[in-house]
């Protein structure tokens, strides 16, 4: 039984280098975010809207244990899931986390690359949107920090940079 838990700040790169490291390994890919939005069939931001973020957590704290129990599963999580209630020690029983750090140069570049819309960014010009991110990365290291193995990411801007970020990892976890 193989678990493979991948955390960090929005756009570092979890959910592409999760889909990579789960064809390599014959495992089944979860982001959590979509889990929660085709379990509950409602988008995060609209769950967001509706029930306000503590509702949010409680829905998203739920779904996490729901998925971090399926076998054989590399796991992507929200950028804020380790960061409340009991999430980080939970998943740190579950699997082999990973912490995918990046610097706040390399967010903003894949934010820029990504198609995704990012609420949190909405209406935030480029120095607004580094001063948050430096800000919430801050706050959230000391629970990012807590996971068995640390992945320093670098920018991902081709296949071969995402080829490279798996092979790191499936060292890290001996597979």
């Amino acid at each position: 039984m193989t678990r493979v838990v991948l955390i960090g700040y929005m756009g570092v790169g979890k959910t592409t280098v999760g889909k990579a490291l789960a064809r390599a390994l014959g495992l089944t890919f979860y982001d959590t975010d979509w889990y929660i939005e085709s379990r509950m069939r409602q988008t995060v931001k609209d769950i967001f809207d509706s029930r306000g973020e503590d509702g949010f957590r409680q829905i998203e704290h739920n779904m996490l244990h729901e998925v971090a129990e399926f076998e054989d599963v590399v796991i992507s999580c929200g950028g804020g899931t380790p960061c409340f209630f009991d999430n980080m020690d939970y998943l740190n029983r579950q699997g082999e986390t990973i912490y995918m750090k990046a610097p706040v140069d390399v967010i903003l570049r894949h934010l820029e690359m990504g198609k995704g819309v990012r609420p949190l960014l909405m209406g935030l010009d480029e120095e607004e949107k580094r001063a948050f991110i430096t800000e919430q990365l801050a706050a959230r290291e000391q629970y990012y920090s807590r996971a068995k193995h640390i992945l320093p990411v670098s920018l991902m801007d081709s296949n071969e940079a995402v080829a490279a970020h798996v092979g790191t990892i499936r060292d890290m976890i001996d597979m």
